[in-house]
């Protein structure tokens, strides 16, 4: 692929050439991702049943939503790794502190959902 397979494209075209951009990441994720590998089959499980459990529409957005964001802090965290390990695979502070925030990221992403779920579903 192309270093910007979408320069010079407009309208539809640009918009395919994102969206086949997008699936790749994602097909990569799957691929390559164990642990959002893991938090995409929860989701599987997850998804319908906040559609199910949730009595108001902003209940089911709230569980929907909170499953849907661990899946995107997932492939940000995944990214952010790729890019830290395609500059060097040396131990560096900075590359470390880089991983580590963006795992806390995804840590806190996974509390949300609980919180919401709990929330919604307990209280």
């Amino acid at each position: 692929m192309t270093e910007e397979p979408r320069r010079g494209l407009t309208g539809v075209a640009r918009l395919a050439q994102a969206t086949r951009c997008s699936l790749t990441g994602l097909a990569e994720a799957v691929r390559g991702e164990a642990a959002f590998r893991q938090e995409l089959m929860a989701a599987v499980v997850l998804l319908p049943a906040a559609l199910w459990l949730g009595q108001t529409g902003v209940e089911r957005a709230l569980l929907a939503g909170s499953v849907l964001l661990v899946l995107v802090v997932e492939l940000l965290n995944s990214a952010i790794e790729a890019a830290v390990d395609r500059v060097s695979l040396e131990r560096h502070p900075l590359a470390g502190r880089a991983k580590d925030i963006a795992s806390a990221a995804v840590m806190l992403s996974l509390l949300n959902a609980a919180l919401v779920w709990g929330l919604v579903l307990l209280v």
